[in-house]
């Protein structure tokens, strides 16, 4: 009798799940969560079957999970464009399909490598920025502003604005998933979600009036050309990309010097050869990535192993858990920054793998680059660690460090 439970409001499910999901794993790989009232898959075999079958959908409106039906409800409450309008993240072919080819183009590797030069120097610029010499804080003076103001002006919306993207998408990713007990925070991203719909619809509504070179006119313009993209969809695709474009990589840069930090004989061998940053991301977004899981809604009658799954229910693959899965990695709990044929599921897999992967791994890799040249001998400072409430991407909320001056 299986007597273990996940519920993604313990503390441990954020700050180091992964022992649970091992766990989880080795017990009861295919669990039935009662705080989450949906299904949990730890196997990588089970997460990548499911993220690429198409009897589960990416589209939680057709979710008979009570968690699912509240957050949706709070978020159309406070009139947040995403509570009903499909988005990518969203949405099944073919609506998916033409979704995706809209904005593919910004996100296509030609396009992002010919961004390097330019986030090589915001990586610098931010370095110079740090006025405390030997200290800094990784996230808030680093991770957090490299992805957004690259983000920023790939839509066209003023980098100085951070601030206020900043608040806005701490606010909406602290409840992906769902309160789960916290009404505060309900509060909290239904008030962000309504504010930065209407950011984004003084910005569309400037593009009608003056389209620009950048994402948001190009959305604009399909909506306004017939292409069957309603207004609820412009405005909700705006959103997810600003917040998806800054909180991904933000979190892998915080999470992999954690990691790092935390492994220095790791650290030492990147720092001594910077040479090895793409085996090194691709083993930073393996060990430490910022998405722990993803969703999808059965839509039919089926079976995971020996478990029965119902038309409607809601199954997290968690891929954070596929990615430490002893099936296919070798010591998946050591940390290996030139680990070989690194076929992680960080950024999902099937037609909902990332579009910005190129962009997140190139900013990645100028990242921790940049770093290992500029900041010798990182350290954590002293001080607890605070974690995000997201079960679904985890990030901490600071990151200070002290290195060599």
């Amino acid at each position: 009798m299986v007597t273990l439970q996940y519920d993604p409001a313990l503390l441990e499910a954020r700050s180091d799940p992964f022992p649970l999901y091992r766990r989880l794993r080795e017990e009861d790989p295919v669990h039935w969560s009662k705080a989450l009232d949906a299904w949990v898959l730890t196997r990588y075999d089970d997460v990548v079957a499911v993220l690429r079958d198409k009897r589960f959908s990416a589209d939680r409106a057709r979710a008979r999970n009570r968690l699912a039906r509240e957050a949706m409800a709070t978020a159309e409450e406070h009139g947040q464009p995403a509570a009903r309008a499909n988005t990518m993240l969203s949405s099944d072919p073919p609506e998916h399909t033409r979704l995706r080819l809209l904005i593919s183009r910004a996100f296509l590797p030609n396009a992002v490598e010919k961004l390097r030069p330019h986030i090589n120097d915001i990586a610098n610029e931010l370095l110079d920025a740090c006025d405390e010499p030997g200290r800094m804080d990784i996230l808030l003076d680093y991770a957090y502003p490299l992805p957004t103001i690259v983000i920023a002006e790939l839509m066209g919306v003023p980098a100085e604005d951070r601030a206020k993207f900043k608040r806005w998408s701490d606010d909406i990713v602290a409840t992906l998933g769902g309160g789960y007990g916290r009404p505060e925070l309900a509060e909290r991203a239904a008030q962000s979600g309504g504010e930065i719909s209407d950011y984004f619809r003084e910005v569309i509504a400037a593009r009608r009036r003056e389209p620009k070179e950048d994402l948001v006119s190009v959305l604009v313009a399909a909506a306004d050309q017939g292409d069957d993209l309603s207004e609820g969809q412009l405005l909700a695709t705006c959103v997810v990309a600003l917040i998806a474009g800054n909180e991904t990589t933000r979190n892998l840069i915080g999470n992999g010097m954690l990691a790092l930090m935390r492994n220095p004989e790791q650290l030492e061998k990147l720092w001594d050869d910077p040479s090895l940053v793409v085996s090194a991301v691709e083993e930073l977004l393996r060990y430490a990535g910022p998405v722990q899981c993803t969703a999808r809604v059965a839509t039919e009658d089926l079976a995971i192993g020996d478990k029965a799954i119902k038309k409607g229910q809601v199954v997290f693959p968690m891929v954070a858990a596929a990615n430490r899965d002893p099936a296919h990695f070798r010591d998946p709990e050591e940390l290996d920054i030139s680990r070989q044929n690194n076929h992680h599921v960080a950024f999902g897999s099937g037609i909902h793998s990332c579009l910005g992967q190129p962009l997140a791994r190139l900013e990645a890799h100028i990242a921790f680059s940049t770093l290992a040249r500029r900041i010798p001998d990182p350290r954590l400072a002293n001080g607890a660690l605070e974690w995000a409430p997201s079960f679904i991407l985890r990030g901490l909320k600071s990151l200070p460090i002290t290195f060599a001056a």
